[in-house]
């Protein structure tokens, strides 16, 4: 099957760049796309898989354990060091709204129970996007006790699976990334707030540009491989731009003035408990490496808060998750008045061992 290119896709910037963000930085926390039906949400999340750096995977391993750290408790393990390894490319896994709990966590091998009188887990979808993309259409509409199963699994990196006498933990590490048309419904707090980023996407009104989509989307249906075999090098270079942000993102510095920036910003505009200030800065850090800088900038802070602070502004119980734009820009104005200066400051007194006094943080 032959998805739509992400670079083919026509605006949608702010969708784009939250993906990428993703990519460069796993542990943001994925991102929810909330925006009404037709806006490219789902063809731009099957995009970002392509772009994805391969993932080096124990062969034979239903669990997607890595040969540097192979899981102590593997159900398919124990992995010796030498056992045979190889890249794949790193899966793009939908969990159905409809799908049941043991779809989702796993459930007992009952033709190896039969045949084998042995009690071996099935891994679910859990397992299967480890390490990889775990996509949820319609998230909102998802049932309960999904929700409740993807909640423990994104705060702890884990699945703990209980069936039929078998009982295995396995990681289960994923990005997490969502869609959903708000006219359905609103997302459950504790669900909504695991969202790193999120992300508000409407058709554009401007003539030019619908007609630009229309135009690409009809290429696509009429010859899917010739259309991604001419984006292919926009592909390519757009991947090459992630992996380099990847490893960059390792010695990119936030200096004490910009941590002090980035909770000055999730104090000023209410937001609920500590994980904003953590994002924040973890999204603000990815930002400097996409965009090529050895330091965290004014411009990350504020390009992130617009990303990582909308949905987790304290508000109503039946209020939607926003975030006033005049507010943010405000607040934004205040906290970050004169930080690029005062870093620069701070990362030449932190070069100098006769006057380092600054304590900078780095990944």
């Amino acid at each position: 099957m032959v998805n739509f290119p992400l670079s083919a896709v026509v605006g949608a910037d702010d969708l784009r760049l939250a993906l990428l963000l993703n990519a460069v930085s796993p542990t943001l926390g994925g991102v929810l796309v909330r925006g009404e039906k037709g806006t490219a949400k789902s063809t731009a999340v099957r995009g970002l898989a392509a772009l994805l750096p391969g993932v080096e995977v124990v062969v034979g391993c239903r669990f997607a354990c890595a040969p540097s750290a192979p899981n102590p408790d593997c159900p398919d393990g124990p992995h010796p060091d030498g056992t045979a390894h190889a890249t794949r490319a790193a899966r793009l896994v939908e969990l159905p709204v409809g799908a049941s709990e043991d779809r989702v966590t796993g459930s007992v091998d009952l033709d190896r129970a039969l045949a084998e009188g042995v009690s071996v887990l099935r891994p679910g979808l859990l397992a299967a996007a480890h390490r990889g993309i775990l996509y949820v259409d319609e998230v909102n509409l998802l049932g309960d006790h999904l929700v409740d199963l993807l909640l423990d699994a994104a705060a702890l990196g884990v699945a703990h699976v209980e069936r039929d006498g078998v009982s295995v933990r396995h990681p289960a590490s994923f990005l997490l990334v969502g869609t959903m048309n708000p006219e359905e419904g609103e997302l459950r707090p504790q669900l909504l707030d695991r969202f790193g980023l999120t992300v508000q996407v409407a058709a554009s009104r401007d003539p030019v540009l619908r007609a630009q989509v229309v135009r690409r989307r009809l290429a696509f249906e009429t010859d899917p491989v010739a259309f991604a075999a001419a984006w292919a090098p926009a592909e390519a270079q757009l991947a090459a731009r992630v992996a380099d942000a990847r490893a960059r993102l390792r010695a990119v510095t936030l200096t004490d003035a910009a941590l002090r920036a980035v909770s000055t910003v999730c104090a000023g505009v209410d937001v609920d408990g500590m994980r904003a200030d953590v994002v924040l800065a973890k999204t603000a850090m990815a930002l400097a490496a996409w965009s090529g800088h050895g330091t965290v900038r004014a411009a990350d802070i504020r390009a992130g808060a617009r990303l990582a602070l909308p949905h987790r502004r304290r508000r109503g119980p039946f209020d939607a998750p926003d975030l006033d734009d005049a507010t943010l820009d405000t607040v934004l104005d205040a906290a970050l008045d004169g930080l690029d200066a005062t870093a620069d400051a701070e990362l030449t007194a932190l070069a100098d061992p006769a006057t380092n006094t600054a304590d900078a943080t780095r990944t």
